[in-house]
């Protein structure tokens, strides 16, 4: 016979709706506020001008080929905070919900698949309404593994939400050649499901939750509404401890390098075909806002030779940086998220192809 005090310990299914709801209401005010009338406003304009309006976030940083400096780096910082402090904001926000208030059982439900494709397959999907850069989406995908979701489908969203962004592919087919947009989709889903399912594989499956993130979170689920409210602040306080000052020290660093490290057209003129590997390279570490790759790809097109360049860059830039790889590494495994980063370098050097071969 089941005693009250097993009851007390046994998460309530009123609670699990009462939390999944919360959840529900963040996610859509949140991104509503940060992302969705936004983008369609910018989109709105865009299908009657066709242009970008902005140029590269780097140049903040100084002219391509500048050497680091502090003044830079305070541009730099500036001018991306200013663009991202919203979704960064949201992002933080979720990820805290899906921590704190998202039953496990739900979660894992949506998630967790018999094979790591399904998990991808899930975990993309999963990806698409949130349209966040990838630094802005790591919290989230620390959150999604930290509650049990497998590393597969943690990927797949972490990778998904830049890659497979809907508005950005909306605004590369409004405002650049059509091939760009092609390539996006293409390389990204092969990117998205098939790479993170491979790199999945070299997580170690022995390995907790706590080993993994490297923080002692709570493991128990909440059996009471009320304690919903708390729980969160809890989670939320912890998120934004442990990932705003390591978030803001490494873009101050990275944008100290940008304006060196940016000079694509340069480096086109001086290496040629191996230019599209260092673009894969740099690209995967460099960080930008959500969009911030198509003036940068757009300003390369204007010379036949940079266009294998641009399409590295097409999915280098958006799919990671050196921020958001720091953020997730404890949850994933350093492991993994390196073999991640090598995945979308590569990635990157077949987008080139495709898009020289399109173009």
């Amino acid at each position: 016979m089941t005693s009250r005090a097993d009851h007390r310990t046994v998460p309530g299914v009123r609670t699990g709706i009462v939390g999944g709801c919360a959840l529900t209401v963040l996610f859509a005010a949140g991104l509503l506020w940060a992302k969705w009338l936004p983008y369609a406003v910018k989109a709105i304009t865009m299908a009657s001008t066709h242009t970008w309006s902005g140029g590269a976030i780097f140049a903040k940083a100084g002219a391509p080929g500048a050497s680091p400096s502090l003044s830079g780096a305070w541009r730099f910082s500036t001018a991306y905070f200013e663009s991202v402090w919203p979704a960064a904001v949201v992002g933080l926000a979720l990820a805290a919900g899906v921590d704190a208030l998202m039953p496990k059982a739900w979660l894992l439900s949506a998630l967790n698949r018999r094979t790591r494709l399904g998990q991808t397959i899930a975990g993309g999907v999963a990806s698409l309404p949130s349209l966040m850069c990838t630094c802005c989406t790591a919290p989230v995908a620390v959150g999604l593994r930290r509650r049990g979701a497998g590393v597969a489908a943690s990927l797949a969203y972490w990778v998904g939400n830049p890659v497979l962004n809907p508005a950005v592919l909306v605004f590369l087919f409004l405002v650049a050649p059509w091939q760009f947009g092609v390539t996006r989709l293409v390389v990204g889903v092969l990117l998205v499901v098939g790479a993170s399912a491979l790199v999945a594989r070299l997580a170690r499956p022995s390995a907790s939750t706590e080993t993994t993130t490297g923080i002692p979170w709570e493991t128990t689920e909440p059996s009471r509404a009320r304690d919903l409210p708390r729980r969160y602040l809890r989670s939320l306080g912890r998120f934004a401890l442990i990932f705003v000052p390591e978030y803001v020290v490494v873009v101050f660093l990275v944008g100290a390098l940008s304006g060196w490290l940016s000079d694509f057209s340069g480096l086109a003129a001086t290496l040629g075909v191996a230019t599209i590997l260092v673009c894969a390279a740099l690209g995967t570490l460099l960080v930008i806002p959500t969009g911030g790759e198509i003036p940068v790809v757009l300003a390369l097109t204007a010379t036949a030779p940079s266009i294998g360049s641009a399409g590295a860059l097409l999915i280098a830039l958006p799919a990671l940086s050196l921020p958001s790889m720091i953020i997730v590494g404890r949850a994933l495994s350093w492991r993994v998220t390196v073999a991640m980063a090598g995945a979308v370098a590569l990635a990157s050097v077949f987008s080139a192809v495709l898009l020289v071969l399109l173009w």
